[in-house]
């Protein structure tokens, strides 16, 4: 069994955190968000990498983030730091470790190897940030069926970077991508989150941003900001239409009329077991972010 079997928790919302910033992540046992992530690399100064990873592991061991999920995010392991970002990791407490600039199959099974001393249930989840990473998409989701990698973050800064494109509220250069990217998780049983929203000040871009990710199908958003935290979970939960369509369909096929049927009428729409399915997910989400509460 992988890490990622049966864990189907809510993942709306993961927090970006330089670990060493003492005061956020005090505050991040408060946010609402579903996820935080100590930032071990983009976020730290060279010279405070190793006082970043001691005040990490400080603090998943500290623990008090609920039901929050917490990873770490490493230097990789072509950096002076990687090995040993993920050496102390290893022996933590922590939910995951999130590792940077995955191109291969071959970077899945090195991180993969790294940690095998690690607790069973410590996930390994991978940043698609590459040019490289974006023509492996299929190979590299394959890679969930026999190590612990279990999850995707987009890095949509750092492709705009290696493909010397602009990132603009709409995302054109990107949104080819986007779509590939959640249909490999998909075959393959990852959670996949969109890339950061640069804007933390105009929660309206936030918001067109965020929803534009759903309508690609992404489980959630990484975040920059505190700000940034409710309207992102508000667009990644069930909406009160989305629950009562779901509940309206749920409650048709269960009709006696409608049993055994593929296909019948709710609404005034033809409906399917497809659609069944869907609004089943719906309601159990919905169900699982209220447990969260």
């Amino acid at each position: 069994m992988t890490a990622s079997e049966h864990d189907n928790r809510p993942r709306r919302s993961a927090l970006y955190l330089p670990a060493s910033n003492a005061k956020a992540i005090v505050k991040a046992r408060t946010l609402p968000c579903d996820m935080v992530v100590l930032d071990l690399e983009d976020a730290v100064a060279p010279e405070a990498k190793e006082e970043a990873r001691t005040a990490a592991i400080a603090a998943i061991a500290e623990g008090g983030f609920g039901h929050r999920q917490v990873a770490i995010r490493v230097n990789g392991l072509d950096t002076e730091w990687g090995a040993a970002d993920l050496a102390a990791i290893a022996a933590s407490r922590a939910d995951a470790v999130l590792v940077p600039k995955v191109n291969s199959p071959e970077d899945i099974a090195r991180y993969d190897a790294a940690l095998s001393d690690a607790a069973p249930q410590m996930q390994l989840w991978t940043m698609i940030e590459t040019c490289e990473s974006v023509g492996n998409l299929p190979a590299i989701a394959a890679m969930a069926r026999t190590t612990r990698l279990s999850l995707w973050i987009m890095g949509t800064n750092d492709l705009a970077k290696e493909m010397r494109a602009q990132l603009t509220p709409c995302r054109t250069p990107f949104l080819p991508f986007l779509a590939m990217a959640v249909a490999a998780a998909r075959t393959h049983g990852l959670t996949i989150l969109d890339g950061v929203c640069n804007e933390f000040r105009d929660l309206a871009v936030f918001e067109a941003e965020a929803r534009q990710g759903l309508m690609f199908g992404f489980d959630g958003k990484s975040l920059i900001h505190p700000a940034q935290i409710e309207p992102c979970n508000a667009v990644f939960s069930p909406s009160e239409t989305d629950l009562a369509w779901a509940h309206g369909v749920i409650e048709a096929f269960t009709l006696p009329e409608n049993q055994g049927k593929g296909a019948i009428r709710v609404d005034g729409k033809m409906t399917e077991l497809l659609h069944l399915e869907q609004a089943r997910r719906l309601v159990e989400v919905h169900g699982l972010i209220q447990g969260m509460k």
